[in-house]
This record gives structure tokens, C-alpha cells and sequence, in this order.
């Protein structure tokens, strides 16, 4: 990129760091835009992204590139993907750990309740897409093509990158027989169009629903983050004669995200023919919670000191956060508008939108849940990072982080499951 006539010369990889320093910064200030009271906060940096994604999808794929056979390779939506989900990661490994010390006694008490939002976001949300599939199907001219589309629609509506992987599977599975109409990779490819364009109204949808609630309802937040507000872990004695690797605690978190890779990397058969079939695995994002929540309730690792202080937590937390959204955020809108199509947009906003608001009135009628309590399952039942940073932020307490940790690992395994078995049924 040139600018001022060519006095300033921006490639490669000083490209790309210009490039997200640009976004995030352009992103929190968006983010500080209040409408009533309502804002984006760290989603505007997604929406930034989003916009520089389709603006300079050119010059980002000309920058960062990689030399093979001596000709230049455009690698940069690998490269987006390397940010996003190392992003991911430190956020929801700082998350687990921040919770850690709270979950247990706060999922035996509630955890019933989790169980049952996280079930009922994935069953309103396989309901709403069954109704979108049957509407639209007439007017589609390859029945298998809108199949894979709106399946792909319903995993970036609810925000799983887990069950779009899941969805491809399946419907490669189901294109690589001799009925087929499509080729394995326009199967694939066409769950990932979906998905990208019901995503973006996924992200800012759920943001928002967990930021306007509380206003509609006048909910007083003091009250209510009493409700929510769970006792601090007790300081053991015994504790104090732990080995600390280093001060900050950064040891701790890379700890638990290579563990948590490897777990959620496994692997288990969901079909006869074996790892060669449809498989379940938690994803590097359910297990780096899982170990996370572990190591955060225990506080350390064998003699190993593993509480690092919050306001480390914190800003990986953010840290995590901003790249997730940087890294997805230009990704998707590299894609954008070559993929769009109005009505996938349509559908995405009835999977989303029905979903919520379904749990939200069947937590708050049916279970009796507190409001907090309830929004934080439903950003666990989206699976939405970006949710449960904008409730944390509304809230102003990291209290909320333990329902979404414990809504979190049943909305994800249900949905990946769910979504293969909607393939074969309506296949």
C-alpha cells in the first residue's frame, strides 16, 4: 500500500500489523458510540473489520503473501485464520480461568438450568431452520445446494464455527455418493458461504439482545449482580508454599491452551465407518474451557502455582477478544460480497433472533431464573464470545461468565450433533 505518492511504502507483514493496529482502534472508538444507552463495544471492532475485509480484500490478498516455486501466493486469509483462532483461545482460556474458581459450586446449584438453555437455544434454533428450509425450498433450484446453504446458515446464525465444521462433514459425506448433484468442495464451500453471511447478524444480533434486555425490563443491575454474585474463593495457607514459574501468570494460560488443544483435537466415531465418518470432537474452543475451568477451580498444576492475578486474566481476556474479532471480521468480509445473498441474511436473522428470545422467556417464566443468570446461559447457548464480552462490560461483574461456561459445552455438543443429523434427515 502507497501513500502521499509512494513517500510511504506499507507491505508484507508490516502491511498486515498496520492493518489490525488500524482495526481495533477504529473498532473501540465505533465501539464507544452509545444509542440509548446501547453499544457495540468490542464488536465494533468486528464491524471495522468487516468493512476493511471488503474494502481492501485486494490489497490484503497482493500483501501478505508467500513466495512458493518462486511465484507469490496469497495466504492471507490462513493468516486471518492463525489471528482468529489464537484470539479465541486466549479469551476463552482467560475466561475458564477467571470462572474456574466459582463454576463448580455454581453449576451444582444451577447447573440443571444450563443444561436445559443450552438445549432449548439448540432446539429453537434447529426448529427455526426445519420452518426456513421448508419456505424457501420451492423457490430454490438445487434442493441439495440450499440444503448445505442453510444448514451453513444456522451454524453462523448461532455463531459455531464447531458446527459449520460438523455440517461440511456431513454434507460431503452425503456429495461424495453417486445421487449427488454437487461436488464434495461446492458442498463444503457452499455451508461456508452460509455460515459467513448469517454470521455477521449472529455476532452483532446476540450483542446487542444481551445489552437491550436489561433496558427493556428496566432491571436494576445492582440488584441484580447481587443475585448473580458468587462468593469468593477462600485463600488457602497452604497455597503459599506453591512454586510460581513467573509473575504474571502467562505460564498458566499457555498451559492450558495447549491442553486444551490436544483434548479438544480428540476425536469420537458418531458413524460405522470410523474416523473416515462423521466425528465429534470438543474443538480447540471446548477444550481449552474445559482445562481451563479445571485448572482455574484447583489453582494449580501439581506444586505449580496456577491463579494468575485478574488483571493479567483481564487483559488477555480483551487481548484475546479484539484479535478473535479482528481475524474473523476481515476474513468474512473478504468473502462477503462475493458470497451475499440477501435472503440467506433473512434467514440468519430468524435463527438468531428465535433461539434468544425463546430461552430468555423460558428462563425467566418457566425456570425463574435471574436476569443475569439468564442472559450469560443464552451467550453460552449462542456460543458468542462476543456476547459474553458485552454482557461482562453491561454487567460490570465477571460473575455472568460462569452460567456461559456451563451453558457452553451442552449448547456446543448438542448443536455439532444436531447439525449432522439434520443433513441425513432432510437429505
Amino acid at each position: 500500500m502507497d501513500l502521499l505518492g509512494g513517500a510511504i511504502s506499507v507491505t508484507g507483514i508490516t502491511f498486515l500489523v498496520l492493518m489490525s493496529f488500524d482495526v481495533i482502534f477504529l473498532g473501540y472508538l465505533l465501539g464507544r458510540i452509545r444509542i440509548k444507552g446501547v453499544s457495540l463495544g468490542a464488536a465494533g471492532v468486528f464491524i471495522v473489520a468487516l468493512l476493511f475485509g471488503v474494502m481492501y480484500s485486494t490489497e490484503i490478498g497482493q500483501n501478505i503473501t508467500q513466495t512458493v516455486a518462486g511465484e507469490k501466493v496469497d495466504i492471507s486469509l490462513n493468516t486471518l485464520k492463525v489471528i482468529e483462532t489464537t484470539g479465541l483461545v486466549l479469551f476463552i482460556g482467560a475466561v475458564g480461568l477467571i470462572a474456574g474458581p466459582n463454576f463448580i459450586r455454581g453449576s451444582k446449584k444451577n447447573f440443571k438450568y444450563y443444561a436445559l438453555i443450552g438445549l432449548v437455544v439448540t432446539a429453537a434454533g434447529v426448529l427455526a431452520t426445519v420452518i426456513c428450509y421448508f419456505v424457501g425450498r420451492g423457490s430454490a433450484g438445487n434442493q441439495q445446494e440450499f440444503l448445505a446453504a442453510i444448514t451453513g446458515v444456522m451454524s453462523g446464525a448461532l455463531t459455531s464455527a464447531a458446527a459449520m465444521s460438523s455440517t461440511q462433514t456431513a454434507v460431503a459425506t452425503v456429495a461424495s455418493g453417486s445421487a449427488s448433484t454437487l461436488s464434495v468442495a461446492d458442498a463444503e464451500a457452499i455451508v461456508a458461504v452460509g455460515y459467513g453471511v448469517a454470521y455477521m447478524f449472529g455476532v452483532i444480533g446476540t450483542v446487542l439482545f444481551v445489552q437491550v434486555i436489561p433496558r427493556m425490563t428496566k432491571a436494576n443491575m445492582e440488584e441484580e449482580r447481587e443475585k448473580i454474585r458468587l462468593t469468593e474463593k477462600s485463600e488457602d495457607v497452604a497455597r503459599k508454599k506453591l512454586f510460581e514459574v513467573e509473575p504474571m501468570g502467562l505460564c498458566v494460560v499457555a498451559f492450558v491452551v495447549v491442553i486444551g488443544i490436544l483434548l479438544g483435537s480428540f476425536k469420537v466415531p458418531l458413524t460405522p465407518s470410523g474416523y473416515n465418518g462423521a466425528t465429534f470432537s470438543l474443538t480447540a474452543t471446548g477444550g481449552v474451557l474445559l482445562v481451563a475451568l479445571v485448572v482455574g477451580h484447583f489453582g494449580h498444576i501439581g506444586p505449580i502455582e496456577a491463579s494468575p492475578s485478574q488483571n493479567t486474566l483481564k487483559s488477555v481476556r480483551e487481548l484475546g477478544l479484539v484479535l478473535f474479532l479482528f481475524g474473523s471480521g476481515v476474513a468474512g468480509g473478504m468473502k462477503l460480497v462475493q458470497y451475499f445473498k440477501l435472503i440467506y441474511f433473512f434467514y440468519g436473522v430468524i435463527i438468531t433472533v428465535a433461539p434468544m428470545v425463546v430461552a430468555y422467556l423460558f428462563a425467566k417464566h418457566v425456570l425463574k431464573m435471574s436476569l443475569l443468570n439468564n442472559l450469560g446461559s443464552i451467550a453460552g447457548g449462542m456460543t458468542s464470545t462476543p456476547a459474553l464480552g458485552a454482557l461482562i462490560n453491561e454487567a460490570e461483574t465477571d460473575d455472568v461468565a460462569s452460567a456461559y461456561a456451563a451453558t457452553y459445552p451442552v449448547a456446543l455438543i448438542s448443536l455439532v450433533i444436531c447439525s449432522q443429523f439434520l443433513i441425513l434427515l432432510l437429505s
